[in-house]
């Protein structure tokens, strides 16, 4: 299979470049070139300045050969995801969105944006999504910062109605291993609310997911959360944890009360989802850096 990766050079898309190769699929990279991951020698690279985030020009070499399946990781906000859409219609057979998380409700009312009290149980790909908008908008940032521009909703809302360009969309956990969140800052730093859980996800099992459903016929037209089959509370991360020197984060104004905890089930009921790397291997491979 043809494959192509936008912003496949580091952390997650790394992994997932990796693992598509080590299957036997054909993969072509689009980035900037700045950041030279150690990537199989049989990836294809394309290499240009346009593919600083938002994305908004692809060039043709991306279309020979044609896509069958493109796995656009750094979209970013309506307006790139757009441009992507018009670029690879009729070009490819279907494109995996990488969305997140923040994009329910439940996480609007955890960062404060949004009005209500916390809603119990696990969140579902059907659970309802935030209605308010751009929720990390700084205007002390030009207008068009990513911080200003951002908004997976929007992203999944134009994935989704492209139906000439059919979508998997993606929610990704918070990730972490080796060149990213490698100190668990995102546990730690919370270790005052033990009993707050967030779903976590080590980066080459979330690799392992998005490949998954690039590969997978039958994901076109889903949306899957990725994650951990249960997500444990702080309090239960931290007896599987050695000490750490990172502070707690005591001046975060979040609700506590409402958990962004997945249910990942959909993902390995229909696609056979399950994770390549252990927990316990997991953070090892993480605290060590290896």
């Amino acid at each position: 299979m043809q494959v192509l990766v936008i912003g496949g050079t580091r952390f997650i898309g790394a992994h997932v470049v990796r693992q598509l190769a080590d299957a036997g699929h054909s993969v072509t990279v689009y980035h900037r070139g700045r950041h030279e991951a150690e990537l199989p020698s049989s990836v294809r690279h394309v290499r240009s300045a346009d593919a600083a985030m938002p994305i908004h020009l692809f060039p043709a070499d991306l279309l020979t050969p044609k896509p069958d399946v493109v796995i656009h990781m750094i979209a970013m906000g309506e307006g790139d995801a757009r441009a992507a859409v018009e670029f690879f219609r009729g070009h490819t057979r279907r494109a995996v969105w990488i969305s997140s998380g923040d994009v329910y409700l439940a996480y609007g009312r955890f960062a404060g944006v949004e009005p209500g009290p916390a809603g119990p149980g696990l969140l579902r790909e059907t659970s309802p999504l935030r209605t308010v908008l751009y929720p990390y908008r700084d205007p002390s940032k030009p207008a068009d910062d990513i911080a200003n521009i951002y908004d997976k909703v929007l992203v999944e809302r134009v994935a989704l109605s492209a139906r000439d360009v059919p979508a998997t969309v993606l929610r990704l956990p918070k990730v972490y291993g080796p060149g990213d969140n490698a100190d668990l800052a995102t546990v730690y730093a919370f270790r005052n609310h033990p009993d707050w859980r967030w779903t976590h996800g080590y980066v080459e099992n979330v690799a392992a997911a998005i490949v998954l459903a690039a590969v997978h016929p039958e994901a076109e037209g889903n949306i899957y959360n990725v994650g951990e089959e249960y997500t444990p509370t702080i309090a239960e991360r931290l007896r599987k944890l050695p000490a750490s020197s990172v502070p707690p984060n005591d001046t975060a104004k979040f609700s506590f009360a409402q958990d962004i905890a997945y249910d990942t089930t959909r993902i390995r009921a229909e696609l056979g989802y399950c994770e390549i790397v252990s927990e316990e291997e997991a953070i090892i491979r993480t605290v060590s850096g290896q």
